[in-house]
């Protein structure tokens, strides 16, 4: 989970009856770099995405039409962890309003709580952060960059080696996919 910003609604005419509207669905997508709010999943190369409203619709109805809590999310995210679950003392991580790394952190493929923060580990817990799926992309990414810091290490010409430094830093981009992960990997080695 990265910290986001949600781009001004383009349609307010039409969010006042249809939440998924094309415009602002797009304005959405956008403001995540077309990944899950939550997740970092790539999603439209696999699916649609969803309009997720962040205090669900069914428990704050109030709040259905309402830019401030909608975001795009994975369905896996959003219908099958989240669905309606939501504690409004103990509300889930909101990217658009603070930063993640402030309740969540990274240590290899794994996500954990920052410094006991339980509203990072119900999110963690409740949107399934955590699921086999993905700790296995997790994983996966995290190889490739290993990988590479090795390649960038073992070149003796200082240009290439500065290239490469500088090609795996544009991977910690907020518009890459699990680039928090990413990022944490990089920091610990003393890329980033």
């Amino acid at each position: 989970m990265i910290k986001l910003t949600r781009k001004h609604c383009p349609n307010p005419t039409a969010l006042v009856a249809d939440y998924k509207n094309k415009e602002n669905k797009t304005a959405l997508k956008e403001s995540s770099f077309d990944k899950c709010i939550y997740c970092e999943s790539k999603i439209s190369h696999i699916e649609y995405g969803d309009v997720e409203h962040i205090k669900p619709k069914g428990k704050y109805p109030q709040l259905k039409f309402t830019w401030t809590n909608l975001g795009f999310a994975c369905e896996i995210c959003n219908r099958k962890y989240k669905h309606e679950k939501y504690d409004e003392a103990t509300p889930y991580i909101n990217p658009f309003d603070e930063d993640p790394s402030e309740h969540i952190i990274a240590n290899g493929a794994f996500l954990f709580q920052n410094q006991g923060s339980e509203r990072g580990e119900l999110t963690i817990i409740d949107i399934g952060l955590n699921r086999s799926g993905l700790i296995e992309k997790r994983q996966e990414r995290i190889n490739d960059i290993n990988n590479t810091i090795k390649a960038c290490f073992r070149t003796q010409n200082p240009t290439l080696r500065q290239n490469a430094l500088d090609a795996l830093k544009v991977e910690a981009n907020s518009d890459k996919e699990y680039s928090f992960t990413v990022k944490a990997l990089l920091n610990n080695q003393g890329i980033v």
